[in-house]
């Protein structure tokens, strides 16, 4: 059974950092491309970043590139989400997500599984 669990959600103030971890169990980890989604209130969940096996290419939406980063630790089998320059429009429920076929999409459609989601909320 696959589980991934995200941490590191919190409250911090505009122009802080946050990372957020996600760890991934039942499977094997460095086989599967990861994303982070996040829903803000009253919306629908919205493609944030993607890294992608074997190479580590990664992905990010507009609204976030330049201000986070995106790695992960295989020998750990997690993925981090590196925030920082928050902003108040970043406040949202934040998701991790493994994509086991490689689809390397921007979808939340195209990923398999999915964590419990992990609160940001930023103050102005």
């Amino acid at each position: 059974q696959v589980q991934l669990v995200e941490s590191g959600g919190g409250l911090v103030q505009a122009g802080g950092s946050l990372t957020l971890s996600c760890a991934i169990s039942g499977r094997t980890f460095n086989k599967h491309t990861m994303g982070w989604f996040r829903r803000a209130p009253g919306k629908d969940p919205d493609f944030v970043s993607r890294i992608s096996v074997p190479g580590g290419d990664t992905v990010f939406a507009d609204s976030v590139k330049g201000r986070f980063t995106i790695s992960r630790d295989n020998a750990k089998n997690t993925v981090y989400l590196q925030m920082n320059s928050l902003k108040p429009e970043d406040t949202a429920v934040y998701y991790c997500a493994a994509d086991l076929y490689g689809r390397d999409s921007t979808s939340r459609s195209q990923y398999d599984y999915w964590g419990p989601g992990t609160q940001v909320t930023v103050s102005s």
